[in-house]
This record gives structure tokens, C-alpha cells and sequence, in this order.
């Protein structure tokens, strides 16, 4: 079996495409209306890919507090920089709970928690 991609419900498809281009780094790979009020999103190439789905039917939604997405970076530090450079608050860390890993979270703009984690040799 393998996995295809990690859907999110969205409540602005720009604000979240933004995000997901911008600060993630995954590229918009088709973006299209899927029936009245409902337009979908796919994100990234590969083995890493984010379906958003915009639908004006359905009331803001709660993201959940169970729910990270990790990302690997291959410096932390400059990612660190760069998230405050779009003046994005880091939620948890830096923390490096062993030797081989350490990572910090944010949010992306529908409340679903991102980690960037980058493995030490």
C-alpha cells in the first residue's frame, strides 16, 4: 500500500496555497472548482503532497490538536530565520529531544500544527 496525500480542510484556498508555496516550499501542482462553492488544491511532488479543499458550505473548522505535519529541512537554523522573517510565531522549540533530530512547530492559517525537523548526522 502506499500513502498519497494528506487532506486538509481549508477556510481561505489562497491564504493556505500561499502558505503551503511560500513557507512549506511545496509547489501548486493543479488547483480546480470541484462543484458549487468547492474548489480543491494539490500540493507537492513526489512522495510529499497536501490536497486543500475550500468548501463554502462547510462552517470554520476546528484543525484538531492531534495533527502534525513534519517536513524535513536541511538547516534549521535558516528556517527558523526565514519563518520570522514572515513574522510567523514558532509555537513549540527549537527542542532536539535525542542527538539525531531536532525541530520546532508552527501553524499553518487553518490551525493545523507544522514541524520542520532537521536530522543531525
Amino acid at each position: 500500500m502506499k500513502f498519497l496525500w494528506t487532506t486538509i480542510l481549508v477556510d481561505n484556498m489562497d491564504e493556505s496555497v500561499k502558505f503551503y508555496e511560500e513557507v512549506v516550499g511545496l509547489k501548486l501542482t493543479k488547483r480546480f472548482q470541484a462543484g458549487p462553492g468547492m474548489e480543491i488544491s494539490f500540493l507537492g511532488e513526489g512522495e510529499t503532497k497536501i490536497e486543500l479543499i475550500c468548501n463554502e458550505n462547510l462552517k470554520k473548522l476546528e484543525a484538531g490538536s492531534r495533527v502534525t505535519l513534519g517536513f524535513k529541512v536541511e538547516s534549521l537554523e535558516e528556517k527558523i530565520n526565514f519563518i520570522k522573517g514572515k513574522g510567523i510565531n514558532i509555537l513549540r522549540g527549537p527542542i532536539q529531544p535525542n542527538p539525531s533530530i531536532k525541530y520546532f512547530i508552527i501553524k499553518d492559517p487553518n490551525g493545523v500544527k507544522i514541524q520542520f525537523a532537521q536530522q543531525i548526522e
